[in-house]
């Protein structure tokens, strides 16, 4: 344990660099400084010391001018990292966010964008606090609440970067917090009015927003259309998230595939095998192989093998829907085979080959089965 002298120190020092990157306008240090799940050896001895001697930090920051102003954001910052320190998440939760609010209330006040990455780091701050203080909840038999608060929050923050300036290239990022808790809490027609305000409003120039949040803001809305069984749209989005992802990211390049190969499966276009090889998506090979051979039983099986990935990642009715493509494919390759037997009859495939073909591929269907499949395929 840190003496009181030590104690003193570290809660001063911190002090002086968070006023000072304020009165700089340093927003890469003011970020760092409230980033407390990055749990870095700073912020860990610093908790500790206010843990030791809790009373010196509220007396710290009052008898000084230059620590006061800054005291609605410093003293619940404090009790969040705190209550990080020892587990206790969910009041952590509610200090960052009332630390948060007052940075925001600061930020809205500051005429230029300085501080874009500081807020950044509030909003995911508040966004990956309120999973942690949710899970708590959750363990104890409670009601998990704070992440749907998270959300309201996040939305105050959209609205104070929805206005003209240079703030509002931030909007982007925001949006994408917002995506993810959406999408983690099962409420994704919520994105609905914040797409509408990125794509519509004439105060956005999607191109002016930073690469990095146009690429995650096509992943999400790509998946969003996905769902929607929009596949023209959705291929449009997730492709454009894939050519301008960072080659470097693999584990990016390989969620946005999760979703950008299904859309291309269902408007028939196949990967080459390196791809699902080299992002180990290999989940994907038995379906892909089904589809260039129009075996039904392969699909099923791949579906059925799979169904606990393909149903976490939102995609199995999408690929079960491939079974109209897989029909065609067999349809196709017995009129081929029926050509060159007798060409003058290729276009009149008899119902009992079809249904001979289907049990040799271990399917078993009736005549009104098979007829309505036939029909379906065209």
């Amino acid at each position: 344990m840190a003496s009181m002298g030590e104690s003193h120190r570290r809660i001063s020092e911190y002090l002086n660099y968070f006023s000072d990157a304020v009165l700089s306008q340093d927003g890469p240090t003011l970020s760092r400084l409230i980033s407390l799940s990055s749990s870095s050896a700073a912020h860990l001895s610093l908790a500790d010391a206010l843990n030791s001697f809790q009373d010196s930090s509220t007396r710290l920051i009052k008898q000084s001018d230059k620590h006061s102003q800054f005291g609605e954001i410093t003293l619940p910052l404090f009790r969040s990292l705190q209550n990080y320190r020892l587990n206790n998440l969910v009041e952590a939760y509610n200090a960052f966010e009332k630390a948060a609010n007052a940075f925001v209330q600061e930020f809205r006040n500051w005429d230029s964008a300085w501080a874009l990455e500081a807020l950044y780091a509030a909003c995911y701050e508040v966004r990956v606090l309120a999973e942690r203080a949710d899970r708590e909840l959750a363990s104890n038999g409670k009601s998990p609440e704070k992440l749907k608060a998270a959300g309201s929050f996040l939305m105050k923050v959209f609205g104070v970067l929805a206005g003209k300036g240079t703030k509002r290239v931030g909007a982007l990022y925001v949006t994408c917090q917002l995506f993810k808790i959406y999408f983690k809490l099962g409420t994704v027609h919520l994105c609905r009015s914040i797409i509408r305000s990125i794509e519509t409003a004439r105060i956005f120039d999607f191109e002016e927003f930073p690469k990095r949040d146009k690429v995650t803001y096509m992943y999400y809305t790509g998946r969003l259309e996905v769902f929607n069984e929009n596949f023209p749209a959705a291929d449009q989005k997730l492709s454009y998230a894939l050519t301008h992802c960072n080659p470097q990211s693999a584990a990016n390049i390989r969620m946005i595939l999760k979703y950008l190969i299904p859309v291309k499966l269902s408007i028939g276009i196949l990967p080459n095998d390196s791809l699902l090889q080299k992002y180990n998506l290999i989940e994907y090979r038995d379906v892909m192989q089904a589809l260039k051979r129009g075996d039904l039983r392969l699909l099923r099986h791949a579906l059925q093998e799979h169904e606990d990935p393909f149903l976490r990642s939102g995609v199995y009715l999408v690929l079960e829907k491939l079974e109209l493509q897989v029909y065609q494919r067999l349809l196709k390759k017995i009129y081929i085979i029926q050509k060159q037997r007798d060409p003058a009859k290729a276009h009149q495939i008899k119902l009992e080959i079809i249904i001979k073909a289907l049990k040799w591929l271990g399917v078993d269907m009736d005549v009104d089965e098979a007829v309505n499949s036939c029909i379906l395929a065209g």
